[in-house]
């Protein structure tokens, strides 16, 4: 097997998932393009340059369908003998891309690819293209199926999480993104959005709120309450599957979960040979991927899991690990993963996460491995792991070497 690494990657920044949101006027396909181009030009790649683009995108219809991978490759400065493949793991399709592609080229299918992921939010609203397991009562049923966020409360619940722990984290979340925007740390990853005439759309993470503190998060209804409790409710369905619990306590809100936003984000992969031909150097290795199911009630445990196995198809101890990125979808599917490897939290989601900056569903795994390989040079670290959960109960994960 061939040694994979990282060349380079970027990302847009997040703009709000909504109509008055900065990205609204731009569409996934631009989105695309614009990291795509950029990894072309920073890199002068030319011609069949590599051999695929990977690209995770999850609500895959309308203007996001019909192999939107292809599409961007077409429209943007690429050549058009460059294929594209579109996939969806839900929440870990940009970091599922980039596993991919790792594993591709490891095993000698091509030299060098593109991957990453794309979701505008704001233009193609999460869920809007259905699917069994929530609608088809004959999936839904027989596998319990409750909403993410009351999954997320179901954490919280089962392992002791209150809504104190929980906001108090999305404060931290929010102080470190502006920490780590005021010291310029994700200036080595961001490709502004630009218009058609070059002008400059968005250049920073707009969803962020750096004023948050326990004070106004406290004022915040609870999210998933009702859709837990009020009859129908989801709540009994969770409960008929996990008995040994009174009740759900519903602790997550708008300030202590991810935010909707519109991004992109592009890593290039190759062997040694790639960046030989190209004059790269490398930056990372990839040292091992993995992915794996889950609980799909429940639904956001995955990372744990996940991690336990990367761990061990790696050989390595959860204290080799100097970083983690774990995705902020919800504050308990963090606090679980530190929890369950004792991990501190002065290590994970050091700039911040998705609770301040947003989470682009399709883009946010590369997006997060990108942020990874910037703070491992930037700390002067070694190895970093990246992870997210996985809507009906996924994990997957990567774990990176420094070169």
């Amino acid at each position: 097997m061939k040694d994979v690494f990282i060349y380079d990657a970027v990302r847009t920044p997040r703009g709000k998932g909504r109509k008055d949101g900065s990205l609204h006027e731009v569409t996934a396909v631009r989105l695309s393009t614009t990291v795509l181009n950029a990894l072309k030009d920073r890199n002068a790649l030319e011609g069949h340059a590599v051999e695929d683009v990977v690209w995770g995108n999850v609500t895959q219809v309308g203007e996001q369908g019909a192999c939107l991978a292809r599409t961007a490759v077409l429209a943007s400065d690429l050549d058009e003998a460059i294929p594209g493949l579109s996939i969806n793991r839900f929440c870990a399709s940009g970091l599922e891309a980039v596993n991919v592609a790792a594993n591709q080229i490891a095993g000698g299918a091509g030299s060098g690819y593109i991957a990453g992921g794309v979701e505008s939010m704001s233009r193609v609203p999460m869920m809007s293209d259905g699917g069994a397991i929530a609608v088809d009562p004959s999936v839904a049923m027989d596998n319990y199926f409750v909403p993410q966020g009351i999954g997320a409360d179901i954490i919280a619940t089962e392992y002791g999480f209150s809504r104190d722990m929980a906001d108090q984290m999305a404060v931290e979340s929010q102080r470190r993104a502006k920490a780590a925007w005021d010291d310029n740390r994700f200036a080595k990853s961001i490709v502004p959005v630009c218009d058609v005439n070059g002008l400059t759309i968005l250049d920073y993470d707009e969803f962020m709120r750096p004023t948050t503190d326990m004070q106004s998060l406290g004022a915040l209804k609870p999210s998933f309450k009702d859709q837990g409790e009020v009859m129908p409710g989801f709540d009994a369905i969770a409960l008929m599957k996990y008995p040994h619990l009174e009740r759900i306590n519903h602790i997550h809100h708008a300030g202590n979960s991810s935010g909707i936003v519109d991004g992109a984000a592009a890593v290039l992969l190759g062997d040694r040979e790639f960046g030989e031909h190209w004059g790269l150097k490398p930056r990372a290795r990839i040292r091992a991927t993995a992915k794996i199911g889950t609980d799909p009630t429940i639904m956001l445990t995955g990372p744990v899991p996940v991690t336990e196995k990367i761990l061990r198809d790696s050989g390595l101890t959860i204290g080799d690990i100097d970083l983690f990125e774990v995705n902020e979808a919800f504050a308990s599917v963090v606090m679980r993963f530190e929890q369950a490897f004792n991990v501190d939290h002065d290590r994970v989601n050091v700039n911040g996460g998705s609770i301040a900056m947003g989470h682009p569903l399709g883009a946010t795994g590369a997006m997060i491995l990108g942020t990874l390989l910037d703070e491992l040079e930037r700390s002067d670290r070694e190895l970093g792991l990246t992870t997210l959960c996985i809507g009906s109960g996924m994990g997957a994960a990567t774990i990176i070497e420094r070169v």
